[in-house]
C-alpha cells in the first residue's frame, strides 16, 4: 500500500462487504468498476495500487485534499478540547466574526450545523417562523439536500417518485437557463422574463389562499446542470418574494468560498444591489470535515428566537470544527485560491471554447472560475442532449486516470468543480484528453460538421500522444448507437447559459 498504509481487505472483499452492510441506495462512482481510494493530496487521489487520479470533481476538498495547515489546526484543537457550543469558546465567536466579514453587513448572525442538508433544513425553519407562512418556491431540477423537508423542495429528487410526488406547499419555477430553458440567449431580457414566472406563481398561490415563506435557489445550479442565472434575476425575484412576505434563501453549499474567483460568494455575481435574507453553506467550508452554516439577518434570527424554542446542535460550532473552518479561510487567503480560480478557470474556459468550435458534440460551454459545465449535444441546432456520449466519455477519462462527472436533468453536462489548487497544466491535460475522446466518439457515430476543416486548422492542440492512449469506443459505442445505456456511475450531466448578460470572470 502507498504511504505505508496497510490494506485490510482486497478491493473485491471491500466491495462484497459494502454490498452486505451498506444500504443499496448508497451508490458508488463507476459502478461497473468502482475505485477504491486510500489517500489523496492536493488535487490528486490514489487507489490501493498507488495509481494517481486527477480529481476534477471534488468541491468538498476545497483547498486541496489533506491540506497540512488544515490538518494541523484540527489535530492541535482536538488535543485540547472538543465540546458543544453551550460552553463559551473563542473559536466559535472568532470564526463567526471571520465568516460574516466575507458577507454583506446585514448578514451577521450564524447558526453552525454539520451538513448542507442540515443548513437548508434550518433555513426553511427560519423562513417559516419569520412571518408564519409555509409555502416554498423552488427551481426546476433543484437539489437542496437529502432530508425529508428538502426532498420535498428538490424536483431533482421528487420527480423520480412520480407525478403526484410534489407537495401542495411546493411551487416550481422555471430554471433560469438561457441555453435550454423557456427564455434563451436570444431573449432581450431573460432575467425579467424568468422573474415574471416567479411573480405569476406568487399571484396564483395567493389566489388559492396560500402564503409564500421562501424562494430558495442555488446561486448557480449544480445538479441542475451548471446553470448561471442571468444578471438581475435574483434582484427581481427577491422584490416579488419579499412583497409577498417571504424571504430569499441563497444556497451556496456547492458554489461558495471563492470558487467563482472574483467573488467569495456566487450570489455576488448578480451585483452589489442584491443581498439574500438567508445564506446556507456546507461542503467546502471544512475541506472534508463535516460542518456547515446558516447566516441570516438579526431580524430573522430574533423572530426565530421569539418562538420560545431553544435551538441546540450537539456538534454544530464545536471548537474543532471552528478551528478547521478558520484554517480553511486562512488558506484561501494566503494561497490566493480565489485568484487561482479566476486564472485557471479562464484558461479552462478558453481551452473548452476551442473544443466547441472544433467538435459538433459540444453544444455549450458555461462557467465562472472553477465551476464549469460542458453541455454535450447530438445536434447543435436542436440541442439534443448527448447523454450516452457523456457517460462514455467519463468512463474513458477514468481509464486515463482523470475523474470527471456529468449532471443535469439529461445527465449530459460535463461538470468541472475541482479542488481550488487545480492548475493550468491540469486544465490543459484534461482538455487534451477530452479532445481525443470527442474525436473518437464523433468518428464512431459519424458526426461531422462543416467546421471540421477550419476547426482542425485553428485548434491544433497537441493531442497525438493522447490518441495512442485512448482506447477505441467499444462497449459504450454500442450504447451510443442505440443499445440501452444505463447510468451506473453515480455522475450526472446537463446545461448551459449563453451570451445575453453573460457572466464571465
Amino acid at each position: 500500500m502507498p504511504g505505508g498504509m496497510e490494506e485490510r481487505y482486497s478491493k473485491a472483499e471491500t466491495l462484497a462487504l459494502r454490498r452486505k452492510h451498506i444500504g443499496p441506495s448508497c451508490k458508488v462512482f463507476f459502478a461497473k468498476d468502482p475505485l477504491k481510494i486510500v489517500r489523496a493530496q492536493g488535487q490528486y487521489m490514489f487507489d490501493e495500487t498507488g495509481e494517481k487520479y486527477l480529481d476534477c470533481i471534488n468541491n468538498v476538498a476545497h483547498v486541496g485534499h489533506s491540506h497540512p495547515y488544515v490538518i494541523k489546526a484540527a489535530t492541535k484543537q482536538m488535543e485540547l478540547l472538543n465540546t458543544n457550543s453551550r460552553f463559551l469558546h473563542d473559536n466559535l465567536v472568532q470564526y463567526a466574526q471571520r465568516l460574516t466579514a466575507t458577507l454583506p453587513e446585514k448578514l451577521s448572525v450564524c447558526y453552525f450545523v454539520n451538513s448542507g442538508s442540515e443548513a437548508n433544513d434550518l433555513a426553511l425553519r427560519l423562513a417559516r417562523q419569520y412571518h408564519g407562512h409555509q409555502d416554498v418556491i423552488t427551481l426546476e431540477n433543484a437539489y437542496h439536500g437529502h432530508v425529508t423537508s428538502l426532498i420535498d423542495i428538490s424536483p431533482y429528487k421528487f420527480n423520480q417518485l412520480g407525478k403526484d410526488s410534489k407537495k401542495e406547499f411546493v411551487h416550481v419555477a422555471p430554471s433560469p437557463d438561457i441555453y435550454r430553458g423557456k427564455y434563451r440567449e436570444d431573449h432581450p431580457d431573460p432575467a425579467s422574463a424568468y422573474a415574471e414566472e416567479v411573480k405569476k406563481i406568487i399571484e396564483e398561490t395567493q389566489k388559492n389562499g396560500r402564503k409564500i415563506a421562501a424562494f430558495i435557489a442555488e446561486s448557480m445550479q449544480s445538479c441542475g446542470g451548471q446553470v448561471i442565472p442571468p444578471v438581475g434575476y435574483f434582484q427581481k425575484v427577491a422584490e416579488y418574494v419579499r412583497a409577498a412576505g417571504g424571504v430569499f434563501i441563497a444556497d451556496e453549499v456547492q458554489v461558495g468560498f471563492g470558487r467563482i474567483g472574483k467573488h467569495f460568494w456566487a450570489f455576488q455575481l448578480q451585483g452589489e444591489d442584491f443581498v439574500p435574507d438567508i445564506v446556507t453553506m456546507g461542503k467546502p467550508i471544512g475541506n472534508g470535515h463535516p460542518m456547515s452554516c446558516v447566516v441570516t439577518t438579526r431580524e430573522i434570527a430574533e423572530s426565530f428566537g421569539a418562538s420560545g424554542l431553544e435551538y441546540f446542535n450537539t456538534f454544530g460550532g464545536n471548537p474543532v470544527s471552528c478551528a478547521i473552518g478558520l484554517a480553511v479561510l486562512e488558506v484561501i487567503e494566503k494561497e490566493d485560491l480565489q485568484g487561482n480560480a479566476t486564472r485557471v478557470g479562464n484558461y479552462l474556459l478558453e481551452l473548452l471554447a476551442e473544443q466547441k468550435e472544433k467538435h459538433p458534440l459540444v453544444g455549450d460551454i458555461r462557467g465562472v472560475g472553477l465551476f464549469v459545465g460542458v453541455d454535450l449535444v447530438k445536434d447543435q441546432q436542436k440541442r439534443t442532449p448527448a447523454t450516452a456520449e457523456a457517460l462514455h466519455l467519463i468512463y474513458k477519462l477514468k481509464e486515463q486516470k482523470i475523474l470527471l462527472s456529468a449532471d443535469g436533468p439529461h445527465r449530459n453536462v460535463l461538470k468541472f468543480k475541482p479542488p481550488m489548487c487545480f492548475t493550468m497544466e491540469n486544465a490543459k491535460h484534461v482538455v487534451e484528453k477530452i479532445d481525443v475522446l470527442l474525436t473518437e466518439i464523433e468518428e464512431a457515430t459519424g458526426m461531422k460538421t462543416g467546421n471540421d476543416i477550419s476547426a482542425n486548422a485553428q485548434c491544433k492542440r497537441k493531442t497525438n500522444e493522447g490518441s495512442s492512449q485512448a482506447e477505441p469506443a467499444n462497449e459504450s459505442t454500442s450504447c451510443m448507437n442505440g443499445a440501452v445505456c444505463r447510468q451506473e456511475n453515480g455522475f450526472y450531466p446537463e446545461k448551459r447559459s449563453v451570451p445575453s448578460k453573460r457572466i464571465i470572470t
